[in-house]
């Protein structure tokens, strides 16, 4: 009996050292020799010190920054574990709303967006980035229509020209990848770091 288990046994630790072990070893290896910022999850510092991620988004809520996506996700709740509480951006709980076109709680909370959005620039349309959440709810960037839609806010806390703002907005769309891959986009955190330094100057 041993004899014919034996093989099995052997071929299981065998398969379990290479792709449990040496395959996820190998691949992280090359991934930090030819990748080393992506492998090191594309961390952004400012004087020093880690302020984020070009791959996670971060909330920003005041009206001198630009705001990203809405983010669906959540956290436990402190003060009782069988709820959750909203925490955006939470990169341990990535995950969309799983709220439906039918939702009543999602087409109201977008209409209060909608409607609070359409107060801050009446003369253009929402983008629909603006009021619905990525469904990763980790999302860092937004279209250069989203970006663009929230210049005169920006501009007027910022008590800058509205064409400067533009420019910094135009300056950092990003281009589908290849050339084929996605659409146009701005990454928010790079925009806002843009713009803090344009308003040092």
């Amino acid at each position: 009996m041993l004899k014919e288990i034996r093989p099995a046994i052997m071929l299981m630790i065998v398969l379990s050292v290479i792709t449990g072990l040496a395959y996820p070893l190998a691949m992280t290896g090359i991934a930090g020799l030819f990748f080393p910022n992506q492998a090191g999850g594309s961390l952004i510092e400012k004087d020093g010190k880690v302020i984020g991620s070009s791959l996670i988004g971060q909330e920003f809520t005041g009206d001198q920054y630009f705001h990203g996506r809405p983010s669906a996700t959540s956290a436990p709740d402190p003060s009782d574990s069988t709820k959750t509480v909203s925490a955006p951006y939470n990169a341990a709980n990535s995950s969309g709303s799983n709220l439906g076109p039918t939702s009543k709680a999602l087409n109201d909370r977008i209409k209060e967006d909608v409607e609070k959005l359409k107060a801050e620039n009446p003369s253009a349309p929402v983008p629909i980035d603006l009021v619905t959440a990525s469904g990763s709810g980790l999302d860092p960037h937004i279209s250069p229509e989203a970006a663009l839609f929230q210049v005169p806010r920006v501009a007027k806390a910022r008590k800058m020209s509205e064409d400067s703002v533009r420019k910094l907005v135009t300056d950092r769309i990003e281009g589908r990848q290849a050339g084929i891959f996605g659409e146009p986009r701005v990454n928010v955190l790079a925009l806002n770091m843009a713009l803090d330094r344009a308003s040092a100057n």
